[in-house]
């Protein structure tokens, strides 16, 4: 269990009332934020605090690790200067009764806030440009104790722990390409096949899998061969894909279920010379249950020059690993 501070004044309201934080992958210049980055690093289960007009107002426990979302709808005009994609993480936040001013209380936790990376000033003013900055098991202590004495519980047990990875989308991912598979399906300028074509690709099917079959014959990592059991997993997914690259043989890998799903979730990825890179926020007991080894060095065979660019964007946009 790890523990963070938000501070969303700007988009406070809508991620409160949606239950989760987002941010853009990259400042406006296109430069790496730590802040930003920092979400690639948060685990289901971890404690994230809310601050937001100078108080603290709520505190949760991540639902599910990040993931890479489209801006949200709700934030309006707030953030149109942002890129459309960004980082998510669905928290289920609880509101204090009463959100505690954290200037008022600053002479009591100055001493506990990081000394690089802080959240706020130790006068208890925010920090500019300080988006997800993670803070120390005593310093959250500290804060329920001044804030909500009745929720200390969450710091004591992770009531989400267990011990598997869970196979299922979040909801907004789903919904993300739900609207985009209906854009398809209404589109008068694509042909009729290539519609059913691109809609079966979503799911690593049709003329999609026959595409990624010419130029792979196995799991990466299992080494199942049998195509009922393989799904042609793309490398830049579907949902981020215009729609060449949705039906690009090189865009895809075929793999079993379970390692498809942990490609796609950004739980691994895999380096230009087909070293398998396992994110910090995977699951160690999981992983060995759904195909990855963790006790010696995996190599995933060697890849194309076409399929090495999508993999650099898969490790750029969708590896769960900060990079700053």
């Amino acid at each position: 269990m790890r523990f963070w501070w938000v501070n969303h004044k700007q988009t406070f309201a809508a991620e409160i009332a949606g239950q989760y934080i987002w941010c853009p992958k990259r400042k406006q210049n296109g430069a790496l934020n730590h802040f930003y980055e920092t979400l690639r690093e948060v685990q289901r289960g971890d404690v994230v605090f809310s601050f937001a007009y100078a108080h603290l107002q709520a505190v949760g426990l991540a639902k599910l690790p990040c993931y890479s979302c489209p801006r949200p709808d709700e934030f309006g005009r707030v953030g149109e200067a942002w890129s459309d994609r960004g980082w998510r993480v669905d928290v289920g936040f609880q509101r204090f009764a009463k959100p505690l001013r954290v200037t008022a209380v600053a002479d009591q936790i100055a001493r506990l806030l990081p000394d690089k990376y802080s959240p706020i000033q130790s006068n208890g003013h925010g920090n500019q440009g300080a988006y997800l900055a993670g803070i120390s098991a005593t310093l959250a202590r500290r804060l329920l104790e001044l804030a909500e004495p009745s929720l200390l519980g969450l710091l004591d047990a992770n009531v989400l722990h267990e011990g598997g990875t869970l196979i299922s989308d979040p909801d907004s991912l789903t919904e993300w390409e739900e609207r985009l598979q209906q854009r398809i399906a209404a589109s008068d300028s694509i042909p009729e096949t290539t519609r059913r074509d691109l809609i079966l690709a979503r799911r690593g099917q049709g003329q999609f899998k026959q595409n990624v079959a010419r130029l792979e014959a196995r799991c990466r990592l299992t080494g199942v061969t049998n195509p009922t059991h393989l799904i042609a997993s793309h490398i830049k997914p579907w949902r981020e894909s215009n729609d060449e690259e949705r039906l690009a043989g090189t865009n895809g890998l075929l793999l079993t279920p379970s390692i498809d799903h942990l490609f796609d979730r950004g739980f691994i990825s895999f380096d230009d010379d087909g070293v398998t890179m396992i994110s910090p926020v995977a699951d160690p007991e999981a992983l060995p249950r759904m195909g990855v080894v963790l006790d010696r060095r995996l190599f995933a065979g060697s890849f194309s020059p076409e399929q090495q660019r999508f993999l650099e964007y898969h490790r750029r946009e969708i590896f769960l690993r900060s990079a700053a």
